[in-house]
């Protein structure tokens, strides 16, 4: 119960916070895939630098255990999966996770978003035997690696010697660099542009 307790807080503090940023507005989010608006790419790799930051500094502490985190593998499945969410990212304005904070403050044009999820993850589950039989979820690329070694975790590393938290802090802070020199609105200037 304390763990669904948790859940539940975290996932709340995680849709104020997508709501907070402008990321349950879908203008903003085809603003951000059309290199109009940056202001959520800029948060995004912000929150990514400082969490890893965070994870991986965590682990050298002895304050974070990364040992038993789970890394997925690469397969067919996942680089077309990955495709059907950036179109339908792009068309819609929304990705799961916005999508249902959106629906969560009231958005109506969320509603069928969430809908066509639940949908689309239904006809997942009852083509999944079929997916599984074709092929798409067999590894590829190395299946399931780490750019570094993490201590603990069991993976293989894609660089060998490298410490896995060194790389982590790396990657942490060159994701707040680039946050830190990427322009809120590309292209524009502090002069009026001709019509």
């Amino acid at each position: 119960m304390t763990m669904l307790l948790l859940a539940l807080f975290i996932g709340a503090a995680f849709g104020f916070a997508l709501d907070r940023i402008g990321a349950t507005d879908p203008g903003r989010i085809i603003g951000m895939l059309a290199l109009r608006d940056l202001h959520l790419m800029k948060t995004i790799f912000a929150a990514i630098g400082v969490g890893s930051i965070l994870m991986f500094g965590g682990q050298m502490a002895g304050l974070v255990e990364v040992g038993h985190m789970s890394v997925k593998a690469a397969h067919l499945g996942v680089l077309l999966g990955g495709a059907m969410l950036g179109v339908g990212w792009a068309v819609a304005g929304y990705c799961p996770g916005t999508g249902l904070a959106a629906a969560a403050t009231g958005r109506r044009d969320a509603l069928p978003f969430v809908a066509g999820g639940l949908v689309g993850a239904a006809l997942y589950m009852a083509a999944y035997p079929w997916v599984r039989g074709a092929g798409a979820l067999e590894p590829i690329l190395g299946g399931a690696a780490t750019l570094g070694e993490v201590a603990g975790a069991g993976y293989p590393a894609l660089i060998a010697g490298l410490p896995g938290d060194v790389a982590g802090i790396a990657l942490g802070v060159l994701m707040i660099a680039i946050a830190g020199v990427l322009p809120e609105r590309p292209g524009r200037s502090g002069r009026t542009a001709r019509a």
